[in-house]
């Protein structure tokens, strides 16, 4: 499997995200990294059809949080690394 490298490549985006961060918070332009698990999607469903879909992210609910990160209201928060596991 490839798991290392998606790893790593997973580990560079947040140490970049946050590099971002503490470059620009002083201009306030905030960055974050989302880190969702599985996204309920067609396509996932397809590859994955014996897969417990209730678990899994809802694309709405990355939309939601998104338009959080965008707005005023979150403006305090920057260089955050954002987990989404979906339904536990």
């Amino acid at each position: 499997t490839r798991q290392a490298q998606y790893n790593v490549s997973k580990a560079a985006v947040v140490s970049l995200t946050q590099s971002i961060a503490n470059d620009y918070k002083r201009k306030g332009i905030t960055a974050n990294v989302i880190l969702p698990s599985t996204i309920d999607t067609p396509s996932n469903r397809q590859h994955s059809p014996d897969a417990d879909f209730t678990r899994w992210v809802q694309p709405q609910d990355l939309a939601a949080l998104m338009l959080y990160l965008c707005s005023d209201a979150a403006g305090s928060i920057t260089g955050a690394a954002i987990p989404v596991y979906g339904g536990m």
